[in-house]
């Protein structure tokens, strides 16, 4: 997917790259967004996420999965891919307020029925 998107956009920068650390420098961008990302961090690594955000950038954006009355707000999955193989994956659930406030603060930008929006600025 980076040689396509490399190839259709030259003037672009593409990284690959785990996300903690992040790989930027000190306030590289005004803001960050994720989606459906930090919903699968556990326990330290949200900090250290939290962290490294607010040392690349200014403002952070979450986008997450609402609450579902079909699950636990904390739970682990099973996924499987399309070719077979299966994966346990950590997965949480939020609310807007619940989110905002994990973040130390925030405006909750949606809260619908399906994925709550977050923004925090540091």
């Amino acid at each position: 997917m980076v040689e396509i998107a490399s190839a259709r956009l030259p003037e672009a920068r593409f990284v690959v790259a785990d996300a903690l650390p992040l790989p930027f420098a000190d306030g590289e961008f005004e803001r960050v967004f994720t989606g459906h990302f930090y919903g699968h961090l556990e326990g330290a690594s949200r900090t250290d996420f939290l962290a490294e955000a607010a040392r690349v950038a200014r403002e952070l954006v979450v986008a997450d999965t609402a609450v579902q009355p079909d699950h636990d707000a904390e739970e682990r999955q099973e996924r499987v891919l399309n070719d077979g193989s299966r994966h346990e994956v950590y997965k949480r659930y939020f609310t807007g307020d619940g989110l905002a406030e994990e973040l130390g603060g925030g405006a909750v930008l949606h809260a619908g029925p399906w994925f709550v929006v977050v923004r925090k600025v540091f």
